[in-house]
């Protein structure tokens, strides 16, 4: 999917801002609009045409506000997310901007964007850093999030199982997941699962690693996705020393943000195996050498996902109501 400036519709000076509401997304957008937009974004990103902003925190009384954001010409949208966090729960907007004549276009309940478009990234990090032959995914959390990245993966890749390590989950999550992905999903221990997986996501609000880097198998591809705080960590320092690379989405942004990273040791983390994936995706960074390299994405979340989305969740819906007008 292209998405240039010749490929993309004038935005109508004189229509209104928009309200898309997460029902929205889900009845317009697809999780392959979300891999295509990802790339798209990331890849403009890595050749210096798109910008972000990293993600500002402020707190006071329990109440947090975060806000990120990003300038994507080539899609000819700008924008931020911004968002609060009380009690460990998120409630997130996007703001969109026309980077022709700066209007704003449309405002969003960003849960829907926020759930695809973190999942549609480890899909394009998965596709070029997982085996080919990957036939296990080790699930650790089987929220919003997790189930996400199990629907896109088995899409995307040839998987004959899940196995899924929550202790919060109820007794029939693995009964739905099987149904939504047609493949086999069963519980298991951490260690059990850990051993026998070809892809593990950890999609987790744990505080400390989720089980031992020393038992992860050669050839595996991880993705750590549950945190963005700089005092959590999902991975051990095992685990990034047996890694060949760790794939992040932006360095100034991760090494600040991601706990996995920011508490490792650094002997086990120099800078050369930090590698970002723009470069991934613009096959300029080298990725998976060996069958046998234990490959690393960790991930954040940063501004040029939302807009990106919002983008061309944007198109989608207003293309779709100017056809029913």
């Amino acid at each position: 999917m292209k998405h240039c400036v010749d490929c993309i519709p004038k935005y109508k000076q004189d229509a209104p801002m928009l309200h898309i509401t997460d029902t929205l997304i889900d009845r317009h957008v697809t999780a392959a609009d979300a891999q295509a937009a990802m790339l798209d974004a990331f890849r403009s990103f890595g050749r210096g045409q798109a910008a972000m902003q990293e993600r500002i925190r402020t707190e006071a009384g329990g109440v947090k506000l975060s806000t990120l954001g990003a300038v994507i010409p080539d899609q000819q949208v700008a924008g931020a997310k911004v968002y609060t966090t009380i009690a460990g729960q998120f409630s997130f907007v996007i703001l969109l901007f026309s980077t022709v004549d700066g209007r704003p276009l449309a405002s969003f309940d960003a849960g829907a964007i926020t759930r695809l478009r973190t999942a549609a990234c480890t899909v394009l990090a998965a596709k070029r850093l997982a085996r080919s032959d990957a036939q296990t995914l080790a699930l650790f959390g089987a929220g919003t999030q997790g189930v996400q990245h199990a629907l896109q993966l088995s899409a995307a890749l040839p998987f004959q199982r899940i196995l899924i390590c929550d202790p919060y989950a109820d007794a029939e999550a693995a009964t739905r997941l099987s149904a939504q992905c047609g493949v086999s999903v069963s519980f298991a221990q951490a260690e059990e699962a850990v051993a026998a997986a070809d892809i593990i996501v950890t999609a987790s609000r744990s505080t400390t690693p989720l089980f031992p880097g020393a038992i992860v198998k050669p050839g595996t591809f991880i993705a750590a996705i549950g945190s963005s705080l700089p005092h959590t960590r999902e991975l051990d320092d095992v685990a990034l020393s047996r890694a060949a690379a760790v794939v992040v989405e932006w360095r100034p942004q991760s090494l600040r943000e991601a706990g996995d990273l920011v508490l490792a040791d650094k002997a086990v983390l120099p800078d050369e195996k930090i590698v970002e994936l723009a470069d991934v995706l613009l096959d300029t960074a080298p990725t998976r050498k060996h069958a046998d390299d234990i490959l690393i994405y960790k991930s954040v979340g940063v501004g040029l996902e939302d807009v990106a989305l919002a983008g061309i969740a944007y198109q989608r819906i207003t293309a779709a109501q100017a056809a029913a007008a």
